[in-house]
């Protein structure tokens, strides 16, 4: 049987790509072990196919990436596996000298333009260490891929390597048993976040924007390095009562929030290429929830909202035009009519199960 470990620093939690590529994986004849880590306050996680939870003495900083891949080195060593799996740049270090010593076929998952995320921008030290692996590992690729088209362009221009796109896409699913359960009060209008609580996603623009609409509620789902910021800052513009923090949502559970918001928002700030060329995964899940998308105007997010016409892009940040933008997003029901209609055909299209043929063509050619 063929054997593939796949391998990422979170905890398995709410990465819904890598168990999207789980599955595809285990339907192509592999038999998978999803490595990832194992914090304190992790939820569990049960999935179909074999899991492997790191607890490690560091779990955030340098020690963290040095521990972590000094852990997956030596189990991806001593482990039965035909391929390696890496998922974005902090796992590719173990995985390519492993490879390169049992000789086994290495695969590489570009989830974002690692060196150009904002944590980096201004700390040449260490954004300096992560170039040096890219610039030395990227260039001897066999097999990568990214999740759009202008990351994969830039790869090209940057190493002469061609990364396939494969977009991180929701599966299918029937909103009528998720509606079933409100997860929200019916008398208010949500605005959803989900994904990560990091620099530079729009989060704090929102809820400044919040306390110039009436009958809104902010409902901001996921964790991250900013979460006390984010509570510090909505208690100074005394918005307590307007939005809710709810942690991170188990894969499992997070379609019940999402379809029973009634706008989403993806607002990403030009703080780097990563972000420049990001197309977030939530802007998928909030289109096959049925709901609008207010995303940043941004070439890949641009794309996908403007040709599906599915919600707005700006660059607007000042709090009252940008209340301005969300209550003619919440309350005009003619055009929100046009874009929940538009978010149906989409959702057909934009489908997991229509992306994974991309994953199979990769895997086929490498088999």
């Amino acid at each position: 049987m063929k054997r593939i470990i796949v391998s990422v620093t979170n905890d398995l939690v709410s990465d819904n790509r890598v168990h999207k590529v789980c599955i595809s994986l285990e339907s192509m004849g592999y038999k998978v072990l999803l490595v990832g880590r194992k914090f304190s306050n992790s939820y569990s996680v049960t999935r179909d196919y074999k899991i492997k939870r790191l607890s490690l003495l560091f779990n955030k900083g340098p020690l963290f990436y040095a521990e972590y891949n000094f852990r997956l080195f030596f189990l991806l060593l001593f482990s039965k596996a035909n391929v390696f799996l890496a998922n974005d740049l902090d796992t590719l270090l173990a995985n390519y000298l492993a490879s390169k010593i049992r000789s086994k076929i290495l695969v590489y998952d570009s989830h974002e333009y690692f060196t150009e995320v904002p944590e980096l921008i201004e700390r040449n030290f260490t954004r300096n260490i992560w170039l040096k692996i890219e610039k030395t590992i990227i260039p001897k690729l066999k097999v990568a891929y990214t999740v759009c088209q202008s990351l994969s362009d830039e790869y090209l221009k940057k190493y002469n390597i061609k990364f396939s796109v494969l977009r991180n896409v929701p599966f299918k699913h029937d909103k009528t048993i998720c509606t079933n359960k409100k997860m929200f009060p019916i008398d208010k209008k949500i605005i959803i976040y989900q994904g990560a609580l990091n620099i530079g996603r729009g989060i704090e623009a929102v809820i400044k924007a919040v306390k110039y609409l009436e009958n809104v509620n902010f409902v901001i789902i996921g964790d991250g390095d900013i979460r006390e910021q984010l509570k510090e800052l909505v208690m100074s513009e005394n918005v307590s009562e307007q939005i809710f923090f709810t942690g991170k949502i188990p894969l499992e559970e997070l379609t019940e929030y999402t379809v029973s918001a009634h706008l989403g928002i993806s607002l990403e700030e030009n703080m780097g290429l990563n972000y420049y060329y990001a197309l977030p995964n939530k802007i998928f899940d909030y289109i096959h929830a049925g709901i609008p998308v207010l995303a940043s105007d941004f070439p890949e997010m641009k794309r996908i909202i403007e040709n599906y016409n599915v919600g707005i892009c700006t660059l607007e940040r000042d709090p009252k035009k940008m209340a301005e933008i969300i209550k003619s997003m919440l309350f005009d029901e003619p055009v929100r009519g046009i874009w929940k209609d538009n978010t149906k055909k989409a959702a057909a299209e934009l489908c997991w199960e229509n992306e994974e043929q991309v994953l199979k063509d990769i895997f086929k050619n490498i088999s």
